[in-house]
């Protein structure tokens, strides 16, 4: 996509950034010859016709969303294009960081400079809700950190413009479900105390490293957001009492932009909020003529000696197996020679001795909780909107040749759908083979220099895609030279969970390709229960050309 001219002016530099929704190139506007920013709508590409029609709506509106608010905190819409069946946006361009990346860089935000981030937010904000405007995502992603220490908001792609319904559907919420107000997971309609509970978890998340509710599903998490509160934050100083007062359940309870503004530039001079004590919760104090509570038993943490036990396949040295049994090679091909790294085997066979009645009781989930989640997550074609925070997807194209061409619904001209044994089938270029041994399914032009592999496991153990990847990564890492994460993030693929996760090693002298290598691999949930894996890798002198076919493949990706 480097070198791509955009509407005859903007011509594509390197990607400089992803998210559920899409991707941030950097790009020179040759007319006016300024570096701007440049955002690709990846996720039309892998939705319905119809759901197609409304992300296009999205892109637009985000665009008229932005040039509605005028303040120096809110990033600069410049134009609004279509190429390629997809919407691109163009943007002012903020050199520097998100807070999300603050974070992960830095574990976590010190309160007054934390204080002084929510405070231009809560502005940029406010001038949004006074243009009839809500925001709808704020979270760390979304909040940009300058090299000139600026704090701009961006991406307005799923904003609520007053008096535009023409974007939303009976029952869909959009979003990222870690900062979705409790009211939104409710049914509720959202006002601007939406966006500033969002604002409080954002900041929660700054001062101490981690989401407040986040859980290992986006159901947990949901629950946790209407039914739990937070956990007392420990690094939060000054800022912890504005932080409880916009988190507070009910929205009427919390406080309004213009006091919650006053709260933060306090915080920000290092003093304690004046107006805070409003919203701190009344304390009841036992007394001696007052029945005392009694503790009640804590449930035990499982002791390892019960923790799941992994049997052993017969796989070829250097394979690492999911679930019940695909198969992923150290980046060589479907036969890698034996080498030093030993096997490694996940999820195969629970140990005969774990107690088989001993597993935590499922908590009953709220009506409307449930209700809402069986709207959102399973119905409609929704699921693509909703997603945990600062996730991950992105496309590209080209030819089958590997270099750019003509295409068709983003696949290439020249390819071919191949219908696979097991059951799925999929776009490749002409000559790729099927190579399979044993659990593993490779199409490959070069006997595993280069290839696709699929994996499928009817049973998957792991709570979600993005756990299951971690927990791959954590046993593979160990044994690949150099290995380096490239990037390892949920994300949404087909309207169902999903992670993506890249990374580069150097192969050995006894593998197919020795020396650099990258991988990728798209894992995803279908509504069957089947977890799903398209993994591919190239040598990393091939990478350009192995992403852009990977992304078509993607495209052209079926599960039946």
């Amino acid at each position: 996509m480097q070198g791509l001219l955009l509407a005859g002016r903007y011509r594509l530099g390197e990607s400089i950034g992803r998210g559920g929704m899409g991707r941030v190139w950097r790009a020179h506007d040759e007319v006016l010859h300024r570096v701007v920013a440049v955002k690709e709508l990846t996720a039309a590409q892998f939705v319905q016709e119809a759901d197609r029609a409304v992300l296009f709506a999205r892109t637009h509106a985000e665009a008229r969303a932005a040039a509605r608010i005028n303040h120096p905190a809110v990033v600069t819409v410049h134009d609004v294009l279509e190429y390629d069946d997809r919407p691109w946006i163009v943007m002012e361009l903020v050199e520097g960081r998100s807070l999300a990346d603050a974070v992960k860089e830095q574990g976590r935000i010190e309160p007054v400079e934390a204080a002084r981030i929510g405070l231009w937010t809560l502005k940029a904000l406010r001038a949004a809700h006074a243009a009839g405007v809500l925001h709808r995502d704020v979270k760390p992603g979304n909040v940009l950190l300058s090299n000139d220490r600026r704090i701009l908001l961006t991406d307005f792609g799923i904003a609520a413009i007053e008096g535009d319904s023409t974007i939303t559907r009976t029952g869909e919420v959009v979003g990222s479900v870690d900062y979705l107000a409790p009211e939104r997971v409710s049914g509720a309609n959202p006002g601007p105390a939406s966006d500033l509970w969002a604002l409080g978890a954002t900041l929660y998340t700054a001062v101490e490293g981690n989401s407040p509710f986040r859980r290992t599903s986006p159901l947990g998490t949901m629950q946790a957001v209407v039914t739990e509160e937070p956990a007392p934050p420990e690094y939060a100083g000054v800022l912890a009492p504005v932080i409880s007062a916009l988190l507070r359940k009910d929205p009427d309870t919390r406080p309004t932009a213009e006091v919650a503004e006053l709260m933060l530039a306090e915080a920000a001079e290092g003093r304690r909020p004046s107006a805070a004590q409003a919203y701190v919760p009344t304390q009841i104090h036992a007394t001696s003529q007052q029945p005392q509570p009694q503790p009640q038993p804590q449930p035990q943490a499982p002791s390892d000696q019960h923790a799941p036990q992994y049997g052993q396949h017969p796989v070829e040295p250097g394979t690492v197996v999911h679930g019940n049994g695909y198969g992923y090679g150290n980046g060589t091909g479907p036969n890698p020679a034996p080498h030093n790294s030993g096997t490694v085997v996940q999820g195969a066979h629970q140990p005969s001795h774990q107690p088989p009645h001993h597993s935590p009781k499922r908590r009953k989930w709220p009506a409307i909780v449930a209700a809402f989640a069986a709207v959102v997550l399973f119905g409609g074609g929704t699921a693509g909107y909703l997603y945990f925070a600062d996730g991950d997807d992105g496309g590209t194209q080209q030819s089958g040749d590997g270099n750019p061409g003509k295409t068709v619904g983003g696949i290439p001209q020249g390819w071919h759908r191949v219908h696979d044994a097991e059951g799925f089938s999929l776009m490749l270029p002409k000559g790729w083979e099927r190579e399979a041994d044993g659990n593993q399914i490779d199409y490959t032009p070069d006997h595993g220099r280069h290839f696709v592999r699929i994996g499928i496991d009817r049973n998957s153990t792991f709570e979600s895609p993005y756990t299951h990847q971690l927990d791959l990564e954590k046993n593979l890492s160990p044994k690949l030279p150099a290995y380096k994460r490239l990037q390892l993030d949920q994300n949404t693929f087909r309207d169902r969970p999903g992670a993506l996760w890249e990374f580069s090693w150097t192969a050995g002298a006894n593998d197919t390709t020795a020396g650099p290598r990258r991988a990728i691999e798209q894992t995803y949930l279908s509504r069957d229960g089947v977890e799903y894996v398209i993994y591919m890798s190239s040598p990393a002198a091939d990478w350009s050309t192995a992403r852009r076919q990977f992304d078509a493949m993607l495209r052209g990706w079926r599960e039946g």
